[in-house]
């Protein structure tokens, strides 16, 4: 083949669709589970493995880290190389760092599986998006937009249910040897099917961007995951979020210095392209509220176990992966900001309900608001995900699409940051004005919990629901942005109007 025929994309009637979404659903699938499945399993593996809380977390944190800071270079590998090409390496790492976690007996290999796992996880989501915008008729982009719901939304809200199953009944390297078979056949159906539908081309690689997107996201990634642990006084913490922010102002300015940027910042020149990215990124703060602090209402506050906590969001999760591909349907014919302000309507009165919470709210109401809540979100997520990659330039797919997963996973650490340090200032200023105890005194705090448990029990509630207030605050301005959201109109490689609109233009807005 040569080098010209190999740089072109494949033909529409050469691609076979439902092979290579499947593909590639399945490896986003087990890289999405693979984010939350280890969160319930990591008191397990302290015993087995005989180490510290402090240690154990850099398997979560050391993850995120990793899948942050890969993401910026994610476009530049997709105009590097083939989307074949990428698709089997990224499975290929995830599979290889699978297998190392699964064998681990010590924390040091473990260590080095999650972040080979990581480096092939990090670009599956953008690869995904890409390749889908491609592929698919304008007209049809929702209802496939809405199918990769279904591995976005669906695996890591089934993550703590089987985790804690898992651990409960297995020894916890059994959760990757649930997840290895997965990946291989992914990658199997991906050497059968999968083709190149993207141009490739030969970008120079600015090493110096390089540096300054690892320390800006990397540092702002870091700081902001141990803030809410230590606080935002911690030295470390400061000095993260400092030097995380320093680089990444620089490294803007450099994107828009350069011919050929790292990431295109310029996407956001595009009005609903940003518009759809704020909402995105105030809904999913505002969904990490729930996945925060409920499993703090649930376990530390009520005693419900890991398992129970966990099975409490299975529906929830189930909902949101059935409607995922049904919302993106209806985005074909209806467009985005209908379906935005509804699922926003149900967003905020549910996230206003979680702010109620008692030592007697019942496990049946709890289900139903959680999985009510997921309904909601169900019908805004693709589709306002969707509504901003439509309105960006063709040649710009790549770019907007690993910034909106940047955006993503940048401002989750924050929202789960912030959501943690708003309920315990709340949850000690409680306990301070009921009981005169400053939690700051470990004594103090050991004696009030044997002398009046109860106090600290109703401080860590009011703690939760003062933070679902601020969250339920978050979604109503995200509700008032979608009344902004207009049709957008997909635009060819030059910027150019393509195709039909999003919808009609008899469709009113």
């Amino acid at each position: 083949m040569s080098s010209i025929a190999a740089n072109q994309p494949s033909s529409a009637g050469d691609v076979k669709k439902g092979p290579i979404l499947f593909a590639m659903l399945l490896g986003a699938f087990v890289a999405f589970l693979n984010q939350t499945l280890l969160n319930v399993a990591l008191p397990s593996i302290m015993g087995s493995l005989n180490i510290t809380e402090t240690t154990v977390q850099w398997l979560a944190t050391g993850f995120m880290l990793v899948n942050g800071v890969l993401m910026p270079v994610t476009a530049y590998l997709m105009a590097k190389f083939t989307t074949r090409q990428i698709f089997i390496t990224g499975m290929s790492l995830f599979t290889i760092g699978t297998l190392l976690c699964g064998i681990s007996p010590n924390f040091a290999i473990l260590m080095t599986g999650r972040v080979i796992q990581a480096a092939g996880a990090g670009i599956m989501m953008p690869l995904l998006n890409v390749v889908v915008l491609n592929i698919f008729p304008i007209e049809q982009r929702g209802k496939a937009m809405g199918t990769i719901g279904i591995a976005m939304i669906l695996a890591p809200a089934i993550g703590p249910t089987l985790s804690g199953y898992i651990v409960e009944n297995y020894d916890w390297r059994t959760l990757f040897w649930i997840i290895l078979p997965i990946a291989i056949i992914s990658i199997l159906i991906g050497m059968r099917f999968v083709k190149n539908v993207t141009v490739t081309s030969d970008p120079k690689l600015d090493m110096v961007s390089v540096v300054l997107s690892t320390l800006g996201f990397g540092g702002l990634l870091y700081g902001f995951s141990d803030a809410g642990s230590k606080g935002w006084g911690d030295p470390v913490v400061i000095s993260c979020l400092a030097v995380g922010a320093i680089a990444l102002l620089i490294f803007i300015i450099r994107q828009f210095k350069l011919e050929t940027p790292l990431l295109e910042f310029r996407v956001f020149k595009n009005s609903m392209y940003s518009l759809n990215t704020v909402i995105l990124v105030v809904v999913n703060m505002a969904m990490f509220s729930g996945m925060i602090l409920l499993p703090i209402y649930l376990q530390n506050t009520r005693g419900i176990s890991a398992f129970d906590s966990g099975l409490l969001m299975l529906p929830g999760a189930i909902v949101m992966g059935i409607m995922s591909p049904i919302t993106g349907g209806l985005f074909d014919k209806f467009g985005a900001k209908w379906l935005s302000i509804i699922g926003l309507v149900i967003t905020a009165v549910t996230t206003y309900e979680f702010s109620k919470l008692t030592m007697d709210t019942s496990y049946n109401h709890l289900i139903l608001m959680y999985t009510f809540r997921m309904f909601g979100m169900s019908l805004l997520m693709m589709p306002i995900q969707t509504a901003a990659l439509n309105d960006i330039p063709q040649r710009l797919n790549a770019h907007g699409t690993v910034m909106l997963n940047t955006m993503r996973t940048v401002f989750g650490a924050i929202g789960t940051a912030v959501f943690v340090t708003i309920y315990s200032s709340s949850l000690k200023q409680y306990v301070l004005d009921q009981a005169g105890v400053n939690m700051n005194d470990p004594a103090a705090v050991g004696k009030l919990a044997q002398q009046s448990p109860q106090v600290l029990a109703q401080a860590s509630i009011h703690g939760i629901n003062f933070a679902f207030i601020i969250a339920a605050v978050l979604t109503v301005v995200a509700l008032v942005l979608a009344f902004f959201i207009k049709k957008s109109v997909p635009k060819d490689s030059k910027g150019f109007p393509m195709g039909k609109p999003e919808v009609s233009t008899s469709q009113s807005n």
